[in-house]
């Protein structure tokens, strides 16, 4: 059996930074498919982009890791009663789910965040187990692979896993992440997650050094449609147009907010569920597309808006009891340790 060389090495580093960019918010807007058919049809593209630089039952048995991994966030989710979509693939940019609706605590953050490499390095142990049992060398490339992913997404850095679960450690663990984090970069000349490191020390200096004692500003852009009255129609303004709504905005027990706008002149009495943690100061109009119906008459319009205001978290989302702190704390450092030494011995296993 052979280890994987450098070169297969240096793509599998490449491939898994890649992976890890999935995490981004800016990747949820690329692809919008129905929920179990876009999960099939992601994974086929994205098992023949991988067949390109791989051989196809690498490229099958990589996707289905991937799957794996991401599995394990939805479960996690779900779990949490946190709503999450299903997994949607692409390719070389990795796998994604989305939530419904923000975790209300750290606590809940971090294992819906410790949920994928979980599950996933579960996933990438039973193919190495398979391996050696079967003296298999696919399998066992296979199973380093997923280890390997998932012992880098334990890092104490945003957007990756380790530093969602960090929330319920230590914020401190995000220190380590930077310092750490740039020391891989140079050691393993890993350049792409210079990208990736970069946005994680820009996010840390907004948070505690330019915004500490006050709101970041956020801008949300979002679309309604408005079903018109054919005696309202006569008033629908042109595309340009520019209005501020008038609002009302509340938190429901289950701490979701929501956001209740009136605009009289159309009629638009419609009520915003936002899954993201923002207090809004205002909602305006900034454009409007009128709907014609076959025989050309207004039945409907798009009205375009930007919600303003500031991001916000609640003073007590980090306020976790010592004993979990621990306890997450202990599975998050035996986890690692785990995916580290089975790293080096699947390596081990691959030279004998």
């Amino acid at each position: 059996m052979s280890k994987p060389n450098k070169g297969s090495f240096r793509w599998l580093l490449a491939t898994t930074g890649i992976f890890i960019a999935t995490k981004l918010k800016w990747v949820i807007g690329l692809i919008k498919l129905s929920k179990f058919g876009g999960t099939l049809i992601s994974m086929i593209i994205s098992v023949g982009a991988y067949a390109l630089a791989s051989p196809l039952e690498f490229a099958i048995g990589f996707v289905l890791l991937i799957f794996i991994h991401e599995l394990g966030h939805v479960i996690a989710a779900k779990q949490k009663g946190v709503p999450a979509s299903a997994p949607l693939f692409i390719p070389f940019l990795g796998a994604l789910i989305t939530m419904k609706k923000n975790p209300r605590d750290a606590v809940t953050e971090a294992y819906i965040a410790f949920g994928g490499p979980l599950i996933g390095s579960i996933g990438a142990w039973i193919v190495g187990w398979l391996g050696i049992v079967m003296k298999n060398d696919l399998l066992l490339h296979l199973a380093y692979t997923g280890v390997f992913i998932n012992l880098i997404n334990l890092l104490p850095i945003h957007p990756l896993d380790g530093g969602r679960i960090s929330v319920a450690v230590t914020r401190w663990l995000w220190l380590v992440g930077l310092v750490g984090g740039l020391w891989i970069i140079l050691q393993m000349q890993a350049w792409f997650f210079l990208f990736i490191w970069a946005l994680f020390a820009y996010e840390l200096y907004q948070k505690f050094v330019k915004f500490r004692n006050r709101r970041k500003p956020m801008e949300v852009n979002t679309s309604i449609r408005v079903m018109l009255d054919p005696e309202r129609s006569f008033w629908i303004p042109g595309e340009e147009h520019r209005a501020q709504l008038q609002i009302r905005t509340y938190t429901t027990l289950e701490g979701e907010q929501k956001i209740e706008l009136e605009w009289p002149i159309v009629g638009m009495q419609e009520t915003l569920h936002l899954n993201y943690a923002i207090l809004v100061d205002a909602i305006e109009v900034y454009g409007v597309k009128k709907i014609l119906d076959a025989e050309g008459h207004v039945v409907a319009a798009d009205v375009k808006v930007v919600i303003r205001g500031r991001q916000y978290e609640a003073e007590d989302y980090y306020d976790v009891p010592l004993n979990v702190r621990l306890s997450y704390g202990a599975a998050y450092l035996g986890l690692a340790g785990a995916l580290g030494w089975s790293l080096y011995y699947i390596g081990i296993i691959t030279v004998a």
